[in-house]
């Protein structure tokens, strides 16, 4: 008797229950979904130099993730895909020393690396890019590599380095001599330029000649300087 009952409700039961099904599922998926903003970019002090005695000016971004601050950034955003894009960190070092009487922080801005942060998760990473310096390298993009002039762990060699996200090995690594070890910033070498159909990356480092590589996948080849001119029309 109950079975009739129930069976003869059955066809009103069953739509209200695919309707929360569905309710249930979509509160789930907007929940997912994460909101990834920038605030305005703020004026900052970056002192730099062997005794930081030289001050130069730098912007800021906050990055917010659902409303809440995860990262300070720097210069523009490159978009990797349509879900993760790439930006430069920015950081805040407490300058206060063990013996000052002053026990608040003195916090002093310092550019950082780059990070990767995926839209629809929310996630952010740090990432290592082989030979990158913070005062020295000036990182171009194209697709998923940047192209750079980095350094050696003793800051005494220079090299020109083409990084792939998600690859550990550089896909170029090119000795470029001796660092100039000079005391102005991004002063190593210019942004790299980039050129597509084939992709190619032309260094052009301090003091030196201009080297181009073309990037095929996971390797590159060294054009001659005579192959690196565009042919002329």
């Amino acid at each position: 008797m109950r079975w009739g009952i129930f069976s003869r409700n059955l066809h009103i039961i069953f739509p209200k229950i695919l309707l929360a099904g569905f309710l249930l599922l979509a509160f789930n998926t907007a929940r997912a979904q994460h909101v990834i903003t920038f605030g305005k970019p703020l004026p900052v002090k970056w002192f730099v130099g062997p005794s930081e005695s030289r001050v130069l000016p730098l912007k800021v971004r906050a990055l917010y993730v659902d409303g809440r601050v995860k990262e300070f950034t720097i210069g523009d955003v490159h978009d990797v895909t349509e879900r993760l894009f790439v930006v430069r960190r920015g950081f805040r070092l407490n300058d206060l020393l063990p013996a000052d009487e002053k026990k608040v922080p003195d916090w002093r801005w310092q550019r950082g690396g780059w990070i990767l942060v995926d839209r629809s998760s929310g996630h952010i990473s740090q990432l290592k890019l082989p030979d990158f310096d913070p005062f020295y390298s000036v990182v171009s993009w194209y697709r998923d590599y940047a192209a750079y002039c980095g350094l050696s762990e003793d800051g005494g060699k220079a090299y020109a380095v083409v990084a792939e996200l998600g690859i550990k090995k550089p896909v170029v690594r090119k000795d470029l001599g001796a660092a100039s070890q000079s005391d102005v910033p991004d002063s190593e070498c210019p942004a790299p330029l980039w050129q597509r159909q084939p992709p190619r990356v032309t260094f052009t480092p301090r003091g030196g000649p201009k080297l181009s590589f073309t990037v095929r996948g996971h390797a590159a080849g060294l054009l001659s300087e005579e192959a690196a001119e565009p042919e002329s029309k």
